[in-house]
């Protein structure tokens, strides 16, 4: 098995050779995405003779930034993703890049996925949103990704996937309480103080809010968000599947829809959207009420802060991610009031 690269200058043709099993004789690479925690880039690939491997991917490789790396490593992004593209990708009916190949390395903490090249389709842009229709496209590939995964014994058999238990729970709700003075005094100036006020008064019952994973699990994406999906092709398409987990999958839906659409839009549009869940769930034969699919939603828009506040300070700083995680906090602070959602954490 070809192991891992350790970054985006160890991706040369002998390497690309016996990963693809293909002889690569020249490759030209150009940065990609958004992403703080990995970095990816487009390959451009000049092969010896005829294949039927296409002529750009990209490349998600470790982080270059050493905070990215040791964020990573504490929350095992990189085996995470490598293990979800070699063993479970394939078997999805939604729109997932084809892997070309997913290699990891525990020690010292490597990863490197080949994925199909999607362009021309462009990701959403977390800042701006989406629109309704995107929203409404992306809604349609998570319900089908969870109906997959609904309730399935193999996805709980997986170590790497089922991460979840008392200590994570505690480490998480831990970390995230102890991030928050740092978090605010690098954006507290800039947020409204009912944002603050909201957070602060959620913080005590984090600890139980992240312990209680009532209801059924599902294949869970994590951070189901604008930069992570793709628009344009033919069918919406989920990248970044760094923080996946055997877990309910209404955090997704609240947590897409607090992060991802304007608040002024989410409110005037949310009902119908997890509506559309709903339906898209039970026509796939899961079996789920509306009123729980309703519940689980509303508690889990405090999903977006406990990710906000642990991701914005533990990895790189850039002026893109400050605004991003201003702006995602105030989202999920107004969709957390606007449901009520504190009475539900426990």
């Amino acid at each position: 098995m070809t192991p891992p690269v350790s970054g985006a200058g160890d991706l040369t043709a002998p390497w690309l050779s016996d990963a693809l099993a293909t002889k690569v004789t020249a490759v030209r690479t150009e940065p990609v995405g958004t992403g703080q925690v990995s970095d990816s880039l487009r390959l451009f690939l000049t092969y010896a003779g005829p294949t039927r491997l296409p002529a750009t991917m990209v490349a998600k490789v470790p982080a270059a930034d050493a905070s990215s790396r040791a964020a990573a490593r504490a929350i095992r992004t990189y085996e995470v993703e490598a293990h979800f593209y070699a063993q479970i990708a394939d078997r999805l009916d939604a729109g997932v890049p084809t892997c070309y190949f997913a290699a990891y390395a525990p020690e010292p903490d490597e990863y490197t996925v080949l994925l199909e090249d999607l362009a021309p389709a462009l990701p959403g842009d977390q800042l701006a949103g989406v629109t309704t229709e995107d929203a409404a496209a992306a809604i349609d590939e998570m319900a089908a990704l969870h109906a997959a995964g609904w309730d399935d014994p193999d996805l709980a058999a997986l170590p790497w996937l089922n991460r979840h238990d008392a200590d994570s729970a505690a480490f998480t709700a831990s970390m995230v309480t102890g991030l928050y003075d740092g978090f605010k005094e690098r954006y507290g100036a800039d947020l409204h103080p009912d944002v603050l006020t909201l957070i602060e008064d959620f913080l005590p019952a984090i600890g139980t809010y992240l312990a209680d994973r009532e209801g059924p699990s599902t294949l869970f994406h994590g951070d189901f968000r604008a930069d992570n999906l793709l628009f344009g092709g033919p069918r919406a398409a989920v990248l970044d599947w760094q923080t996946c987990a055997y877990a309910p999958g209404p955090a997704d839906l609240a947590y897409f829809l607090g992060s991802s659409l304007p608040t002024d839009a989410r409110r005037t549009c949310e009902h119908t959207l997890v509506e559309r869940y709903h339906k898209a769930l039970t026509t796939r034969g899961v079996t789920l009420t509306w009123d729980d699919c309703w519940n689980a939603y509303r508690r889990h828009a405090f999903h977006g802060i406990v990710m906000s506040i642990g991701a914005s300070m533990i990895v790189e700083r850039t002026p893109r991610g400050d605004e991003m995680f201003r702006t995602m906090t105030t989202r999920h602070a107004h969709h957390a009031r606007d449901l009520d959602s504190l009475k539900l954490t426990g």
